[in-house]
């Protein structure tokens, strides 16, 4: 069995004013896993499977009020406490898409999202599961021993984090903590950016970048 995740970039944000005019709530929504279809990572997932775990999933984790998403890609299906950033709220089937809906946390990760979210920055979410391929015909044919980890990270459009990183680049000066983030500190960061393994790594290590220049402010 593997690790098996797939990203949706097409998701709705929901921004709504709290009941007590202090700050806002963030809801994202719209398609968290799709079946019976090729999606672009050349894996098929049979519907009735996913409508299978998607009814453990509800019943294990989202009608208790436990079930998290994480800001960034993990390498593995748990759940890491210190990078959860939303919850999910809903999971219902409609055809061959499963509809979810989640509400971002004030947790430090969540925070970032929304920061992320009020610069204008697209996100997207991305599902989390193990299980065992098999290829046919050049298609992986996710098997029926399949479990869902998580139905939705959240990950960042690609051209977003690059932006953002290019911007911290061109700048001369940053005030960080209680001195500057010189010209000096900002070539580090671009050595740790740039230096990654994979592209997991890399948006992890942008995310990490984002959040220090937040620390900063």
């Amino acid at each position: 069995m593997k690790l098996i995740s797939e990203s949706i970039e097409e998701i709705k944000v929901i921004c709504e004013a709290k009941e007590d005019g202090a700050g806002k709530n963030y809801f994202i929504e719209g398609i968290f896993l799709q079946g019976n279809m090729q999606n672009r990572n050349r894996r098929y997932y049979d519907v009735d499977i996913l409508e299978r775990e998607v009814n453990k999933y509800n019943e294990s984790f989202i009608n208790s009020g436990r079930a998290l998403g994480e800001l960034g890609h993990p390498d593995g299906p748990t759940i890491n406490l210190d990078r959860v950033s939303h919850k999910i709220l809903s999971l219902t089937r409609e055809g061959n898409n499963f509809i979810g809906k989640a509400k971002l946390l004030e947790t430090p990760m969540g925070k970032i999202a929304k920061s992320l979210l009020d610069e204008g920055i697209k996100l997207g979410v991305s599902s989390r599961g193990i299980g065992s391929l098999e290829e046919k015909n050049g298609v992986n044919y996710v098997k029926d021993d399949f479990m869902l980890a998580t139905a939705a990270d959240i990950v960042a459009d690609p051209s977003a984090p690059d932006a953002f990183v290019n911007g911290i680049m061109e700048g001369k000066e940053w005030v960080w903590d209680n001195g500057r983030l010189t010209e000096s500190a900002i070539e580090q960061m671009k050595k740790h950016v740039e230096s990654s393994a994979n592209r997991t790594q890399l948006i992890e290590r942008k995310i990490q970048v984002f959040d220090q220049f937040l620390k900063s402010l």
